[in-house]
Protein backbone atom coordinates (compact mmCIF):
# COMPACT_ATOMS: atom_id res chain seq x y z
CA UNK A 1 0.00 0.00 0.00
CA UNK A 2 2.50 2.57 -1.29
CA UNK A 3 1.53 6.26 -1.40
CA UNK A 4 3.43 9.17 -2.90
CA UNK A 5 5.42 11.65 -0.85
CA UNK A 6 2.81 14.41 -1.03
CA UNK A 7 0.00 12.22 0.30
CA UNK A 8 2.31 10.63 2.86
CA UNK A 9 3.33 14.06 4.10
CA UNK A 10 -0.31 15.14 4.31
CA UNK A 11 -1.48 12.02 6.18
CA UNK A 12 1.51 12.10 8.50
CA UNK A 13 1.11 15.81 9.19
CA UNK A 14 -2.61 15.59 9.98
CA UNK A 15 -2.30 12.52 12.21
CA UNK A 16 0.81 13.83 13.92
CA UNK A 17 -0.94 17.15 14.37
CA UNK A 18 -3.80 15.49 16.19
CA UNK A 19 -1.34 13.45 18.26
CA UNK A 20 0.67 16.50 19.25
CA UNK A 21 -2.47 18.44 20.18
CA UNK A 22 -3.56 15.49 22.32
CA UNK A 23 -0.09 15.34 23.88
CA UNK A 24 -0.11 19.07 24.53
CA UNK A 25 -3.50 18.92 26.24
CA UNK A 26 -2.39 15.93 28.29
CA UNK A 27 0.86 17.75 29.10
CA UNK A 28 -1.19 20.53 30.68
CA UNK A 29 -3.70 18.26 32.43
CA UNK A 30 -1.49 15.67 34.14
CA UNK A 31 1.02 17.99 35.89
CA UNK A 32 -1.88 20.17 37.09
CA UNK A 33 -3.64 17.11 38.52
CA UNK A 34 -0.39 15.90 40.09
CA UNK A 35 0.35 19.28 41.68
CA UNK A 36 -3.14 19.73 43.10
CA UNK A 37 -3.69 16.19 44.43
CA UNK A 38 -0.15 15.08 45.33
CA UNK A 39 1.89 18.33 45.61
CA UNK A 40 5.12 19.65 44.09
CA UNK A 41 7.36 17.05 45.73
CA UNK A 42 5.66 14.00 44.21
CA UNK A 43 5.30 15.82 40.88
CA UNK A 44 9.06 16.41 40.98
CA UNK A 45 9.63 12.77 41.96
CA UNK A 46 7.69 11.45 38.95
CA UNK A 47 9.49 13.89 36.63
CA UNK A 48 12.90 12.91 38.02
CA UNK A 49 12.27 9.15 37.78
CA UNK A 50 10.88 9.51 34.25
CA UNK A 51 13.98 11.41 33.17
CA UNK A 52 16.35 8.80 34.63
CA UNK A 53 14.41 6.05 32.87
CA UNK A 54 14.53 7.96 29.60
CA UNK A 55 18.32 7.71 29.81
CA UNK A 56 18.04 3.93 29.84
CA UNK A 57 16.48 4.10 26.38
CA UNK A 58 20.02 4.70 25.24
CA UNK A 59 20.37 0.92 24.98
CA UNK A 60 18.15 1.29 21.90
CA UNK A 61 19.86 4.45 20.65
CA UNK A 62 21.15 4.14 17.13
CA UNK A 63 19.15 0.99 16.45
CA UNK A 64 16.01 2.73 15.19
CA UNK A 65 17.97 5.26 13.12
CA UNK A 66 20.18 2.57 11.59
CA UNK A 67 17.23 0.28 10.82
CA UNK A 68 15.18 3.09 9.26
CA UNK A 69 18.15 4.18 7.16
CA UNK A 70 18.77 0.58 6.06
CA UNK A 71 15.12 0.24 4.99
CA UNK A 72 15.01 3.24 2.64
CA UNK A 73 16.46 1.47 -0.40
CA UNK A 74 14.72 -1.95 -0.12
CA UNK A 75 11.38 -0.22 0.44
CA UNK A 76 11.98 2.06 -2.55
CA UNK A 77 12.84 -1.04 -4.62
CA UNK A 78 9.88 -3.06 -3.19
CA UNK A 79 12.35 -5.77 -2.18
CA UNK A 80 10.42 -7.77 0.43
CA UNK A 81 13.27 -10.16 1.19
CA UNK A 82 15.69 -7.34 1.93
CA UNK A 83 13.08 -5.59 4.08
CA UNK A 84 12.52 -8.84 6.01
CA UNK A 85 16.25 -9.17 6.60
CA UNK A 86 16.45 -5.69 8.11
CA UNK A 87 13.35 -5.90 10.35
CA UNK A 88 14.30 -9.38 11.58
CA UNK A 89 17.74 -8.10 12.51
CA UNK A 90 16.19 -5.09 14.21
CA UNK A 91 13.82 -7.33 16.16
CA UNK A 92 16.70 -9.41 17.51
CA UNK A 93 18.60 -6.31 18.66
CA UNK A 94 15.46 -4.81 20.21
CA UNK A 95 14.92 -7.92 22.29
CA UNK A 96 18.52 -7.80 23.55
CA UNK A 97 18.13 -4.11 24.31
CA UNK A 98 14.87 -4.83 26.12
CA UNK A 99 16.57 -7.20 28.55
CA UNK A 100 19.29 -4.64 29.31
CA UNK A 101 16.66 -1.90 29.76
CA UNK A 102 14.74 -4.07 32.22
CA UNK A 103 17.89 -4.74 34.24
CA UNK A 104 18.69 -1.01 34.40
CA UNK A 105 15.17 -0.08 35.55
CA UNK A 106 15.36 -2.73 38.26
CA UNK A 107 18.71 -1.33 39.38
CA UNK A 108 17.28 2.19 39.55
CA UNK A 109 14.30 0.92 41.54
CA UNK A 110 16.68 -0.51 44.13
CA UNK A 111 19.10 2.42 44.32
CA UNK A 112 16.83 5.47 43.92
CA UNK A 113 14.91 5.09 47.25
CA UNK A 114 18.24 5.03 49.12
CA UNK A 115 18.97 8.64 48.14
CA UNK A 116 15.53 10.26 47.89
CA UNK A 117 13.05 10.81 50.72
CA UNK A 118 9.48 11.85 49.89
CA UNK A 119 6.79 12.70 52.41
CA UNK A 120 3.92 10.22 52.25
CA UNK A 121 5.82 7.52 50.32
CA UNK A 122 7.85 4.61 51.69
CA UNK A 123 10.97 3.24 50.03
CA UNK A 124 8.88 0.32 48.80
CA UNK A 125 6.40 2.74 47.22
CA UNK A 126 9.22 4.48 45.36
CA UNK A 127 10.63 1.10 44.27
CA UNK A 128 7.33 0.06 42.68
CA UNK A 129 6.80 3.52 41.19
CA UNK A 130 10.12 3.24 39.33
CA UNK A 131 9.15 -0.22 38.03
CA UNK A 132 5.74 1.00 36.86
CA UNK A 133 7.09 4.12 35.16
CA UNK A 134 9.61 1.91 33.35
CA UNK A 135 7.04 -0.70 32.27
CA UNK A 136 5.99 1.23 29.15
CA UNK A 137 9.58 1.23 27.93
CA UNK A 138 9.91 -2.48 28.59
CA UNK A 139 6.80 -3.26 26.53
CA UNK A 140 7.98 -0.94 23.76
CA UNK A 141 11.13 -2.99 23.25
CA UNK A 142 9.30 -6.30 23.06
CA UNK A 143 6.15 -5.29 21.16
CA UNK A 144 6.17 -1.89 19.45
CA UNK A 145 9.71 -1.13 18.30
CA UNK A 146 10.05 -3.56 15.39
CA UNK A 147 6.82 -2.28 13.83
CA UNK A 148 7.73 1.35 14.43
CA UNK A 149 10.94 1.27 12.36
CA UNK A 150 9.18 -0.39 9.40
CA UNK A 151 6.24 2.02 9.40
CA UNK A 152 8.49 5.06 9.89
CA UNK A 153 10.79 4.12 7.02
CA UNK A 154 7.77 3.45 4.79
CA UNK A 155 6.33 6.92 5.62
CA UNK A 156 3.36 5.40 7.51
CA UNK A 157 3.85 7.49 10.64
CA UNK A 158 0.11 8.16 10.66
CA UNK A 159 -0.49 4.58 11.77
CA UNK A 160 1.84 5.02 14.73
CA UNK A 161 0.19 8.35 15.54
CA UNK A 162 -3.33 6.91 15.59
CA UNK A 163 -2.33 4.04 17.87
CA UNK A 164 -0.48 6.47 20.15
CA UNK A 165 -3.48 8.81 20.36
CA UNK A 166 -5.64 5.95 21.64
CA UNK A 167 -2.95 4.88 24.12
CA UNK A 168 -2.39 8.38 25.54
CA UNK A 169 -6.08 9.13 25.92
CA UNK A 170 -6.77 5.86 27.75
CA UNK A 171 -3.66 6.27 29.90
CA UNK A 172 -4.55 9.83 30.87
CA UNK A 173 -8.17 8.98 31.58
CA UNK A 174 -7.12 6.21 33.98
CA UNK A 175 -4.55 8.41 35.76
CA UNK A 176 -6.97 11.31 36.23
CA UNK A 177 -9.89 9.09 37.25
CA UNK A 178 -8.08 7.15 39.95
CA UNK A 179 -6.19 10.22 41.16
CA UNK A 180 -9.44 12.10 41.70
CA UNK A 181 -10.85 9.03 43.45
CA UNK A 182 -8.02 9.37 45.96
CA UNK A 183 -5.86 6.34 45.17
CA UNK A 184 -2.16 6.19 46.07
CA UNK A 185 0.14 7.31 43.22
CA UNK A 186 1.61 3.80 42.96
CA UNK A 187 -1.81 2.20 42.47
CA UNK A 188 -2.75 4.85 39.91
CA UNK A 189 0.35 4.18 37.84
CA UNK A 190 -0.15 0.42 38.11
CA UNK A 191 -3.64 0.63 36.61
CA UNK A 192 -2.56 3.09 33.89
CA UNK A 193 0.34 0.86 32.79
CA UNK A 194 -2.03 -1.58 31.09
CA UNK A 195 -3.13 1.04 28.56
CA UNK A 196 -0.05 0.50 26.36
CA UNK A 197 -1.52 -2.84 25.26
CA UNK A 198 -3.90 -0.91 22.97
CA UNK A 199 -1.06 0.66 20.98
CA UNK A 200 0.87 -2.57 20.57
CA UNK A 201 -2.23 -4.49 19.44
CA UNK A 202 -3.16 -1.90 16.79
CA UNK A 203 0.34 -1.90 15.27
CA UNK A 204 0.50 -5.68 15.28
CA UNK A 205 -2.83 -6.04 13.47
CA UNK A 206 -2.01 -3.34 10.91
CA UNK A 207 1.41 -4.77 10.11
CA UNK A 208 0.02 -8.28 9.84
CA UNK A 209 -2.62 -7.12 7.33
CA UNK A 210 -0.61 -4.78 5.10
CA UNK A 211 2.86 -6.31 5.37
CA UNK A 212 1.95 -9.97 5.14
CA UNK A 213 4.87 -10.50 2.75
CA UNK A 214 7.34 -9.28 5.37
CA UNK A 215 8.84 -11.75 7.83
CA UNK A 216 10.14 -10.71 11.24
CA UNK A 217 11.70 -14.11 11.89
CA UNK A 218 14.51 -14.40 9.36
CA UNK A 219 18.10 -14.92 10.44
CA UNK A 220 19.63 -11.74 11.80
CA UNK A 221 22.48 -10.09 9.92
CA UNK A 222 24.20 -7.43 12.04
CA UNK A 223 26.03 -6.03 8.99
CA UNK A 224 22.74 -4.61 7.77
CA UNK A 225 22.76 -2.21 10.72
CA UNK A 226 26.40 -1.21 10.47
CA UNK A 227 25.56 2.43 11.18
CA UNK A 228 24.02 1.56 14.52
CA UNK A 229 26.99 2.40 16.74
CA UNK A 230 27.60 5.73 15.06
CA UNK A 231 23.90 6.55 15.41
CA UNK A 232 23.96 5.35 19.03
CA UNK A 233 26.72 7.80 19.86
CA UNK A 234 24.82 10.70 18.30
CA UNK A 235 21.59 9.80 20.08
CA UNK A 236 23.42 9.31 23.37
CA UNK A 237 24.63 12.87 23.19
CA UNK A 238 21.15 14.02 22.14
CA UNK A 239 19.74 12.32 25.23
CA UNK A 240 22.28 14.13 27.38
CA UNK A 241 21.12 17.44 25.98
CA UNK A 242 17.43 16.74 26.64
CA UNK A 243 17.77 14.87 29.91
CA UNK A 244 20.73 16.48 31.65
CA UNK A 245 18.79 19.42 33.14
CA UNK A 246 16.55 17.27 35.35
CA UNK A 247 19.36 14.91 36.35
CA UNK A 248 21.81 17.72 37.16
CA UNK A 249 19.13 19.64 39.08
CA UNK A 250 18.26 16.50 41.07
CA UNK A 251 21.87 15.86 42.04
CA UNK A 252 23.57 19.27 42.24
CA UNK A 253 20.90 21.84 43.11
CA UNK A 254 21.32 23.27 46.63
CA UNK A 255 17.59 23.98 46.86
CA UNK A 256 15.07 21.27 47.74
CA UNK A 257 15.89 19.02 44.79
CA UNK A 258 12.47 17.66 43.87
CA UNK A 259 10.82 21.07 44.32
CA UNK A 260 13.35 22.56 41.88
CA UNK A 261 12.69 19.74 39.43
CA UNK A 262 8.96 20.39 39.75
CA UNK A 263 9.43 24.08 38.89
CA UNK A 264 11.56 23.11 35.88
CA UNK A 265 8.97 20.59 34.72
CA UNK A 266 6.14 23.14 34.83
CA UNK A 267 8.01 25.58 32.58
CA UNK A 268 9.05 22.67 30.40
CA UNK A 269 5.36 21.94 29.75
CA UNK A 270 5.26 25.04 27.59
CA UNK A 271 8.36 24.08 25.62
CA UNK A 272 7.16 20.50 25.18
CA UNK A 273 3.85 21.83 23.90
CA UNK A 274 5.66 24.01 21.38
CA UNK A 275 7.89 21.14 20.26
CA UNK A 276 4.83 18.93 19.86
CA UNK A 277 3.25 21.51 17.57
CA UNK A 278 6.44 21.91 15.55
CA UNK A 279 6.70 18.13 15.22
CA UNK A 280 3.53 18.25 13.11
CA UNK A 281 5.43 19.97 10.35
CA UNK A 282 8.46 17.68 10.31
CA UNK A 283 6.65 14.36 10.75
CA UNK A 284 7.89 11.86 8.20
CA UNK A 285 10.17 14.37 6.48
CA UNK A 286 13.29 12.57 7.64
CA UNK A 287 12.20 9.51 5.64
CA UNK A 288 11.23 11.67 2.65
CA UNK A 289 14.60 13.42 2.63
CA UNK A 290 16.29 10.05 3.11
CA UNK A 291 14.58 8.79 -0.05
CA UNK A 292 15.73 11.88 -1.98
CA UNK A 293 19.31 11.51 -0.72
CA UNK A 294 19.37 7.81 -1.68
CA UNK A 295 18.17 8.76 -5.19
CA UNK A 296 21.22 11.08 -5.48
CA UNK A 297 19.14 13.88 -7.00
CA UNK A 298 21.24 16.87 -5.86
CA UNK A 299 18.97 19.52 -7.40
CA UNK A 300 15.85 18.14 -5.76
CA UNK A 301 17.67 17.95 -2.42
CA UNK A 302 18.71 21.59 -2.67
CA UNK A 303 15.24 22.78 -3.66
CA UNK A 304 13.35 20.82 -0.99
CA UNK A 305 15.88 21.77 1.70
CA UNK A 306 15.52 25.49 0.99
CA UNK A 307 11.73 25.26 0.85
CA UNK A 308 11.63 23.42 4.16
CA UNK A 309 13.99 25.92 5.80
CA UNK A 310 11.80 28.78 4.58
CA UNK A 311 8.63 27.29 6.08
CA UNK A 312 10.18 26.01 9.30
CA UNK A 313 12.06 29.20 10.14
CA UNK A 314 8.96 31.31 9.51
CA UNK A 315 7.06 28.98 11.78
CA UNK A 316 9.48 29.13 14.71
CA UNK A 317 9.73 32.91 14.34
CA UNK A 318 5.97 33.20 14.90
CA UNK A 319 5.72 30.50 17.57
CA UNK A 320 8.62 31.59 19.75
CA UNK A 321 8.03 35.34 19.52
CA UNK A 322 4.46 34.74 20.72
CA UNK A 323 5.81 32.40 23.42
CA UNK A 324 8.08 35.15 24.76
CA UNK A 325 4.93 37.26 25.24
CA UNK A 326 2.71 34.57 26.74
CA UNK A 327 4.84 32.26 28.87
CA UNK A 328 4.62 34.23 32.14
CA UNK A 329 0.87 34.95 31.87
CA UNK A 330 0.42 31.20 31.31
CA UNK A 331 2.54 30.28 34.34
CA UNK A 332 0.58 32.73 36.49
CA UNK A 333 -2.76 31.19 35.44
CA UNK A 334 -1.57 27.57 35.49
CA UNK A 335 -0.03 27.76 38.97
CA UNK A 336 -2.75 29.85 40.62
CA UNK A 337 -3.77 28.21 43.87
CA UNK A 338 -0.49 26.31 44.27
CA UNK A 339 1.12 27.66 47.42
CA UNK A 340 3.83 25.17 48.40
CA UNK A 341 6.44 26.96 46.25
CA UNK A 342 6.83 29.99 43.93
CA UNK A 343 6.55 29.15 40.24
CA UNK A 344 6.45 32.73 38.89
CA UNK A 345 10.07 33.47 37.88
CA UNK A 346 10.22 35.73 34.76
CA UNK A 347 13.96 35.17 34.17
CA UNK A 348 13.38 31.41 34.00
CA UNK A 349 10.50 31.95 31.55
CA UNK A 350 12.61 34.13 29.25
CA UNK A 351 15.57 31.72 29.26
CA UNK A 352 13.32 28.71 28.67
CA UNK A 353 11.86 30.26 25.52
CA UNK A 354 15.26 31.47 24.29
CA UNK A 355 16.69 27.99 24.77
CA UNK A 356 13.74 26.46 22.90
CA UNK A 357 14.25 28.84 19.98
CA UNK A 358 17.98 28.06 19.74
CA UNK A 359 17.27 24.33 20.02
CA UNK A 360 14.82 24.42 17.10
CA UNK A 361 16.92 26.67 14.86
CA UNK A 362 19.11 23.67 14.04
CA UNK A 363 16.21 21.28 13.32
CA UNK A 364 16.40 21.43 9.48
CA UNK A 365 20.12 20.68 9.48
CA UNK A 366 19.84 18.09 12.26
CA UNK A 367 17.12 16.27 10.33
CA UNK A 368 19.40 16.08 7.28
CA UNK A 369 22.16 14.54 9.41
CA UNK A 370 19.76 11.72 10.31
CA UNK A 371 18.32 11.40 6.79
CA UNK A 372 21.80 11.06 5.28
CA UNK A 373 23.13 8.78 8.04
CA UNK A 374 25.94 11.23 8.84
CA UNK A 375 26.38 9.91 12.36
CA UNK A 376 30.11 9.27 12.39
CA UNK A 377 30.82 12.54 10.60
CA UNK A 378 29.14 14.59 13.37
CA UNK A 379 30.23 12.72 16.47
CA UNK A 380 32.89 15.22 17.58
CA UNK A 381 30.55 18.18 17.27
CA UNK A 382 27.90 16.31 19.23
CA UNK A 383 30.47 15.41 21.88
CA UNK A 384 31.40 19.06 22.35
CA UNK A 385 27.73 19.99 22.65
CA UNK A 386 27.15 17.34 25.33
CA UNK A 387 30.25 18.35 27.27
CA UNK A 388 29.15 21.99 27.27
CA UNK A 389 25.88 21.06 28.96
CA UNK A 390 27.50 18.79 31.54
CA UNK A 391 30.47 21.00 32.43
CA UNK A 392 28.60 24.31 32.49
CA UNK A 393 25.57 22.70 34.12
CA UNK A 394 27.54 21.20 37.02
CA UNK A 395 29.46 24.47 37.43
CA UNK A 396 26.45 26.80 37.36
CA UNK A 397 23.60 24.82 38.98
CA UNK A 398 24.90 24.85 42.60
CA UNK A 399 24.90 28.67 42.57
CA UNK A 400 22.18 29.58 40.06
CA UNK A 401 19.86 26.54 40.11
CA UNK A 402 17.43 26.40 37.15
CA UNK A 403 18.92 29.53 35.60
CA UNK A 404 22.35 27.84 35.60
CA UNK A 405 21.18 24.76 33.70
CA UNK A 406 19.28 26.91 31.20
CA UNK A 407 22.41 28.99 30.53
CA UNK A 408 24.36 25.75 29.92
CA UNK A 409 21.73 24.59 27.43
CA UNK A 410 21.67 27.94 25.66
CA UNK A 411 25.45 27.92 25.18
CA UNK A 412 25.38 24.35 23.84
CA UNK A 413 22.53 25.04 21.40
CA UNK A 414 24.18 28.22 20.16
CA UNK A 415 27.36 26.26 19.46
CA UNK A 416 25.45 23.55 17.57
CA UNK A 417 23.44 26.05 15.52
CA UNK A 418 26.66 27.62 14.25
CA UNK A 419 28.35 24.26 13.68
CA UNK A 420 25.53 22.78 11.57
CA UNK A 421 25.14 26.04 9.65
CA UNK A 422 28.57 25.27 8.12
CA UNK A 423 28.53 21.45 8.21
CA UNK A 424 25.41 20.68 6.16
CA UNK A 425 26.13 23.00 3.21
CA UNK A 426 29.71 21.75 3.03
CA UNK A 427 29.03 18.01 3.35
CA UNK A 428 25.56 17.49 1.89
CA UNK A 429 23.53 20.21 0.17
CA UNK A 430 26.44 22.22 -1.32
CA UNK A 431 24.38 25.39 -0.82
CA UNK A 432 25.89 28.72 0.33
CA UNK A 433 26.28 29.05 4.10
CA UNK A 434 24.89 32.56 3.77
CA UNK A 435 21.43 31.10 3.01
CA UNK A 436 21.11 29.75 6.56
CA UNK A 437 22.82 32.79 8.10
CA UNK A 438 20.30 35.12 6.46
CA UNK A 439 17.41 33.06 7.82
CA UNK A 440 18.95 33.15 11.32
CA UNK A 441 19.17 36.96 11.10
CA UNK A 442 15.56 37.07 9.89
CA UNK A 443 14.42 35.07 12.94
CA UNK A 444 16.25 37.35 15.39
CA UNK A 445 15.15 40.65 13.83
CA UNK A 446 11.49 39.68 13.39
CA UNK A 447 11.26 38.10 16.86
CA UNK A 448 12.61 41.26 18.51
CA UNK A 449 10.18 43.39 16.51
CA UNK A 450 7.19 41.17 17.34
CA UNK A 451 8.04 41.11 21.06
CA UNK A 452 8.56 44.89 21.09
CA UNK A 453 5.16 45.55 19.49
CA UNK A 454 3.47 42.92 21.66
CA UNK A 455 4.75 44.41 24.92
CA UNK A 456 3.92 47.94 23.74
CA UNK A 457 0.19 47.32 23.36
CA UNK A 458 -0.08 46.26 27.05
CA UNK A 459 -2.79 43.61 26.94
CA UNK A 460 -4.06 42.37 30.33
CA UNK A 461 -4.49 38.64 30.96
CA UNK A 462 -6.56 37.61 33.97
CA UNK A 463 -8.22 34.41 32.71
CA UNK A 464 -7.72 31.65 30.16
CA UNK A 465 -10.22 33.44 27.90
CA UNK A 466 -8.07 36.58 28.02
CA UNK A 467 -5.05 34.37 27.37
CA UNK A 468 -6.65 32.89 24.23
CA UNK A 469 -7.71 36.30 22.90
CA UNK A 470 -4.25 37.76 23.48
CA UNK A 471 -2.70 34.73 21.85
CA UNK A 472 -4.77 35.31 18.71
CA UNK A 473 -3.84 39.01 18.66
CA UNK A 474 -0.13 38.29 19.10
CA UNK A 475 -0.25 35.60 16.39
CA UNK A 476 -1.90 38.01 13.97
CA UNK A 477 0.80 40.59 14.66
CA UNK A 478 3.54 37.99 14.16
CA UNK A 479 2.03 36.55 10.97
CA UNK A 480 1.52 40.02 9.51
CA UNK A 481 5.13 41.04 10.09
CA UNK A 482 6.47 37.76 8.67
CA UNK A 483 4.19 38.12 5.64
CA UNK A 484 5.35 41.70 5.01
CA UNK A 485 8.98 40.60 5.23
CA UNK A 486 8.43 37.72 2.80
CA UNK A 487 6.59 39.87 0.25
CA UNK A 488 9.45 42.36 0.33
CA UNK A 489 12.47 40.05 0.58
CA UNK A 490 11.51 36.39 0.10
CA UNK A 491 8.76 36.31 -2.52
CA UNK A 492 10.43 33.50 -4.50
CA UNK A 493 10.02 30.89 -1.79
CA UNK A 494 6.63 32.20 -0.75
CA UNK A 495 5.34 31.41 -4.25
CA UNK A 496 6.96 27.96 -4.20
CA UNK A 497 5.31 27.05 -0.90
CA UNK A 498 1.93 28.35 -2.07
CA UNK A 499 2.23 26.02 -5.04
CA UNK A 500 2.97 23.14 -2.67
CA UNK A 501 -0.20 23.88 -0.73
CA UNK A 502 -2.18 23.91 -3.95
CA UNK A 503 -1.00 20.36 -4.57
CA UNK A 504 -2.01 19.20 -1.10
CA UNK A 505 -5.43 20.80 -1.49
CA UNK A 506 -5.79 19.09 -4.90
CA UNK A 507 -6.06 22.36 -6.80
CA UNK A 508 -3.29 21.04 -9.05
CA UNK A 509 -3.37 17.39 -10.10
CA UNK A 510 0.25 16.81 -10.96
CA UNK A 511 3.36 17.51 -9.01
CA UNK A 512 6.52 16.98 -10.99
CA UNK A 513 8.95 15.52 -8.54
Amino acid sequence: MKINRTKAFFYNSVSTGVLQIVNMIIGFILPSVMLRFYGSEINGLVTSITQFISYFNIVEAGLASAAIYALYKPLADSNSDAVSDVVSTAKKFYYKSGYIFTFLVLGLAIIYPLFINVNGLTNLDIFFLVILLGSAGFLDFFTLAKYRVLLTADQKIYVISISSIIYYIVNTFLIVLFTVLGFNIVIVRFIAAFSIIFRSLILYLYTKKYYSNISFNKKANSKLLDKRWDALYLQLLGSIQLGAPVVILTIFSKAANLITVSIYSVYNIVLQGINNLLAIFISGLSSSFGEIIVSKDAKKLQDTTQEFEYVYYNLITIVYSVSFLLIMPFIKLYCSGISDTNYYIPTVGFLFVLNGLLYNMKTPQGMLVISAGLYRETRWQSTIQGLIIIVFGIALVPKFGIIGILLANIISNLYRDIDLMFFIPKNLTKLPVSNIAKRYIKIIVLSLLIVFIGTSIRLHINSYFDFAICGVIYCLIACTLVLIYDVLFDIKYMKKILNRFKIILRIDKIWKK
